[in-house]
């Protein structure tokens, strides 16, 4: 028996009350109380771990993300700080130097964003890229993840001409008859294949890495799509391997496919939604059907108003859509989908209102992101209670080109937090990591605040769809617990509940909210066992 006594703590349990101690025998949260009722209970042996007046709170679940790519981008080259072109050639310039790739090797770098760009707010080129190297195949994928841009290299070796048919739901740019670099949406698998498939002793190195990111930033459960058709039983194994020799953190796998034959083959495997173990477990299926709003891919009604030419790029149609989320429903599965455009939103509303019926959801389908709405859009969630798996966090860099994209009418409807709250949506926080760190104190920040993270704009883009800290942490917790049918076990922190929680250095419920972004998490438990202490 292994038990923990957590006292001098604040411990949240629920929107106006807060305990000062609690005990977790073998992984499960026994009692919760003062420290005279918790210690009455506590067995011989039990460790005492005094918390110095510390808020505590249940430990984070990132309701979707990509746990894998976070590991890729924490060894890869980063450009999320390059605010130029010029910075994005010194940091890969830097990056060769340091590391000495083998000759021939594909350089992979992601988070380059041009909106950030101080010298020039264009995409990155093929022209760009061969000025960081001409010898080594070079692919820089955008930080939404649907451009990569790649350079001369690498579009040789990958064949690619300016004759090369894009797949469906893709786009390859050509500018005054040349091939510019630039791979959009389903056409970025063209320049993809250059990647040779990991080993899975080298996915679980990116897996461990990425795990000791998740636990220092107090995340204790993910919900993550890196289980995709191309290799998606490696993955699996890699996921089992290490998962089974450290539990440390609790992995639910969105898993992706985009064919009927692909995810046929998945159930013909004996592989079903809730198959593996409480660390280790696989829920819905994934879908992809639009892009990013950032690089105009995002599939929108009406075309964008910075560029009428184009309302984005749907990467499915209605019909392909009816028959993926058909065959999940028939083998007992749910579906998220990536949705961004509120053209995408209404073809997934479309989907799932021909698969549920009395307003009832028992699969617990669910719309990723959820970007671009107005009004009766999101009122049609409460039709058959549609789950809403959105990112605070992107508030961050959409408030600056919201606005160019869609209009100030359209924008002022987006992430509309508060109106889903009040209309009694399931909406759950995530950060897609690693299109955005992991790190949960700014997403909570952002969805209380709808500031970015300088604080801007002066009282928060339309602040009326703010939420509060309590709603905030629920929407973490318990939210992301009921997205993987575990809220009657997981996200509270009450007696029977899994004693999975994070501990935060101030108390961030009496905190201005603008003091967020000071807290710093300082220890993090899972199953009942410290995996991070500061």
């Amino acid at each position: 028996m292994s038990a923990v006594l957590i006292r001098n703590a604040r411990i949240y349990i629920e929107r106006g009350r807060f305990e000062s101690a609690l005990l977790a025998v073998d992984g499960i949260i026994r009692a919760v109380g003062s420290e005279e009722e918790v210690a009455a209970q506590a067995p011989a042996g039990t460790v005492v771990w005094d918390a110095a007046g510390r808020t505590v709170v249940p430990g984070f679940n990132d309701s979707h993300q990509h746990l894998l790519n976070t590991g890729i981008a924490l060894t890869s080259i980063r450009l999320n700080e390059a605010r130029s072109i010029e910075d994005v050639i010194r940091l890969s310039r830097e990056f060769i130097e340091e590391r000495h790739p083998a000759p021939g090797a594909v350089l992979y770098g992601m988070g380059w964003n041009q909106d950030y760009f101080e010298d020039d707010h264009r995409v990155l080129t093929r022209h760009d890229l061969d000025r960081i190297s001409a010898e080594y195949p070079i692919i820089f994928d955008r930080a939404c993840g649907h451009i990569l841009t790649a350079n001369t290299r690498a579009i040789e070796l990958a064949g690619v001409t300016t004759e090369t048919v894009s797949p469906e739901g893709g786009q390859i740019d050509v500018e005054n008859g040349e091939l510019t670099g630039v791979f959009r949406k389903n056409a970025r698998i063209l320049i993809r294949r250059l990647f040779a498939e990991r080993s899975v002793e080298h996915k679980k190195e990116l897996i461990r890495a990425a795990m000791a990111h998740a636990l220092e930033t107090g995340v204790t459960s993910v919900q993550t799509n890196d289980v995709r058709q191309a290799d998606w039983r490696s993955t699996w194994q890699a996921y089992c391997e290490v998962l089974d020799e450290k539990p440390n953190l609790r992995v639910y796998h969105q898993h992706n496919f985009m064919s009927p034959t692909d995810y046929q083959a998945y159930f013909d495997a004996g592989f079903r939604m809730g198959q593996g173990t409480p660390f280790n477990r696989m829920r819905p299926l994934k879908l992809f059907i639009d892009g990013s709003l950032g690089a105009r891919t995002a599939f929108m009604r009406e075309p964008y108003q910075d560029d009428p030419t184009t309302c984005g790029i749907p990467t499915m149609t209605p019909e392909e859509i009816d028959a993926m989320v058909a065959l999940a429903v028939r083998n007992g599965e749910g579906v998220v989908t990536h949705a961004i455009g509120d053209g995408a939103v209404e073809r997934m509303l479309d989907a799932f209102d021909k698969v549920c019926s009395y307003g009832r959801n028992p699969l617990r389908h669910g719309i990723i992101h959820v970007q671009i709405t107005d009004r009766p859009l999101v009122e049609r969630f409460t039709k058959n209670d549609i789950l809403a798996l959105i990112q605070p966090i992107f508030l961050h860099y959409d408030t600056k080109i919201v606005e160019d994209r869609v209009g100030a009418e359209l924008a002022g409807t987006r992430y509309a937090f508060g109106t889903m709250k009040r209309l009694g949506i399931h909406m759950s926080f995530g950060t897609d990591s690693p299109v955005e760190d992991m790190a949960p104190l700014a997403n909570l920040y952002c969805a209380v605040t709808r500031k970015n993270l300088k604080g801007e704009p002066a009282g928060g883009f339309h602040p009326e769809e703010c939420v509060d800290i309590y709603d905030a942490v629920d929407a973490y917790a318990a939210e992301s617990a009921y997205v993987s049918f575990e809220e009657k076990t997981k996200g509270r922190l009450l007696p029977g509940y899994v004693a999975d929680l994070t501990v935060i250095d101030r108390d961030i419920f009496s905190l201005p909210p603008e003091a967020l972004l000071e807290a710093k998490i300082d220890a993090t438990m899972v199953d009942g066992r410290f995996v991070y202490e500061r």
